[in-house]
């Protein structure tokens, strides 16, 4: 990006449930990954970046609004997000962009919207909006055939979606896998936990390979129909930002071969915390480790507490997965680069949120606020800055600042959060203090002891939590990095305590929605 070109691309590479120390430049040394690294040592590395909710549709919404889940009101999955809230991808479309989204989108609850049933009350608010609005993520119209294109879809002009994790083959995705002479009925057979599929785990049945080829997965689907609109948007005369978002590695671990079977679930090594005995645990998450995994597609998939056979051989899928990334990550900036866009281009790599993957013997997400979930990977390329690595703090609300500032685009009212862009031009600098987590599940989701809510405060040397069951956790991770022993019981250390709980208190008011509807249109 040079003085010439004031309008850069935007170029958003996101996954799903991606850990923060699942890839090679964060010092994981089995997983290979020399296409992301190789973009993380032309980047900014944010090695203290966390999300706003460990969840994907409210921290999805985050990263679209700039807002906390408590203002923009996705806060948890199952409700899509209001059309009316304004989008960072809006403002950029505004403002003279192409947008276009390719693969996950989950801002609608089309893959989730059985998770949370009814409340047992009437509503309190009704939508304004005509019926069907909230519908362009429900695979039913595309198995009619429906191509759906809304013009404008939370400010993307152009979308190509994949519903669904694993082996499920919906949304654009599936009709794309139609016209390359795959059935319907293969399509379904990874959905369905009885499908004879060579090579399921006997231990989990959401560990298999794909029951169709490479060419057919939805990491195949979202590379290539991104270098398409990629070399489409290039030929035009207007910046483009593309959100290019991957579902992998998500569970079910289901990818198909060459993927599946990179690594043996005999070289994996279980996490060291995970004999961890919980002595000064939350109640609910003993019964999270004793919960067994669901065994059907459309039981909700809960957390539980993996054996070690299960939780080695989803791990080794699990790196597959992510290689399978890499693979389609580099074949996008190897494009960028032969379109001689590369110093017209801003290049962001992160996740909606992490995966217990063994920590503590636990797995998946849910109501667990330990680092492998809260933690995200976040690299940021910006053609004329220097490369490096930060420890300064950043969460997923920095981000769409931190696009329009580099884009010299305004916020719009309401924003929340901080631009990362005093980060880029010095890494030394610090922007945020600490970082508010928010994650909110109603009682119907998990039942039991699993609290309604959680709030969350990160410091750079510790992290506090307390929920709504009044119970709090309190780790120094200068001194415990693992987080093994919870400062906040038996009072060992009421002073941090303290501190922590008027510092996130302060947060939460902090935090308080300050939009307001405008009297015309956005």
């Amino acid at each position: 990006m040079t003085a010439t070109t004031p309008q850069p691309n935007v170029l958003f590479i996101i996954c799903d449930q991606l850990r923060a120390d699942h890839l090679g430049f964060a010092g994981n040394g089995v997983v290979r990954t020399p296409n992301i690294d190789r973009l993380a040592s032309q980047s900014v590395v944010f090695d203290q970046a966390f999300v706003s909710n460990p969840i994907c549709m409210p921290n999805r919404s985050t990263i679209m609004t700039g807002m906390m889940p408590s203002t923009h009101g996705v806060i948890f999955n199952d409700r899509s997000l209001d059309p009316s809230m304004n989008t960072f991808v809006r403002q950029l479309r505004t403002n003279g962009w192409e947008t276009a989204l390719v693969g996950k989108s989950h801002l609608q609850h089309g893959m989730s919207r059985e998770t949370v049933q009814e409340l047992g009350a009437s509503p309190g608010r009704y939508s304004p909006y005509d019926e069907g609005w909230d519908t362009l993520e429900n695979q039913e119209r595309y198995a009619s055939g429906e191509m759906i294109a809304p013009g404008d879809f939370y400010g993307f002009s152009h979308i190509e979606l994949t519903i669904g994790h694993g082996a499920q083959v919906a949304g654009h995705h599936y009709l794309w896998a139609l016209e390359r002479g795959v059935t319907p009925e293969v399509l379904a057979t990874g959905t369905d936990p009885e499908s004879a599929i060579p090579g399921r785990s006997e231990h989990w049945w959401q560990v298999h390979p794909a029951p169709y080829s490479d060419e057919i997965h939805s990491t195949t689907f979202v590379t290539e129909r991104s270098i398409d609109f990629i070399k489409s948007a290039d030929a035009g005369d207007k910046p483009w930002m593309l959100w290019c978002s991957y579902p992998d590695p998500h569970h079910p671990m289901a990818i198909p071969e060459p993927w599946f079977s990179r690594h043996s679930p005999q070289d994996m090594v279980v996490p060291p915390t995970f004999d961890d005995p919980g002595d000064d645990w939350a109640p609910h998450l003993h019964a999270t480790r004793n919960r067994e995994p669901a065994m059907r597609w459309n039981q909700y998939p809960r957390p539980f507490g993996p054996t070690r056979e299960q939780l080695v051989e989803a791990l080794a899928v699990t790196y597959g997965m992510i290689e399978s990334i890499d693979d389609g990550v580099g074949q996008i900036l190897d494009a960028v680069a032969a379109l001689g866009a590369d110093d017209d281009t801003i290049v962001i790599f992160t996740t909606d949120h992490g995966d217990m993957m063994g920590d503590h013997g636990l797995i998946m997400k849910g109501a667990m606020h330990f680092g492998g979930m809260i933690r995200a990977p976040l690299t940021i390329k910006v053609p004329g800055r220097t490369a490096t690595r930060t420890s300064s703090l950043a969460a997923s609300i920095d981000l769409p600042h931190t696009v329009l500032d580099l884009c010299g685009v305004s916020e719009f009212q309401g924003m929340q959060g901080h631009s990362l862009v005093p980060v880029l031009d010095e890494p030394s600098t610090t922007v945020r203090e600490s970082v508010l987590i928010e994650e909110d599940f109603p009682s119907e989701v998990f039942r039991g002891p699993t609290p309604a809510r959680s709030r969350t405060l990160v410091c750079n040397n510790a992290r506090f939590t307390r929920d709504s069951n009044r119970f709090e956790t309190l780790y120094d991770l200068a001194n415990d990095p693992g987080e093994l022993r919870n400062l906040a019981v038996d009072r060992r250390h009421p002073d941090l305590r303290a501190s922590m709980l008027e510092r996130l208190t302060d947060e939460i008011i902090e935090a308080t929605p300050s939009i307001r509807t405008e009297s015309g249109p956005l």
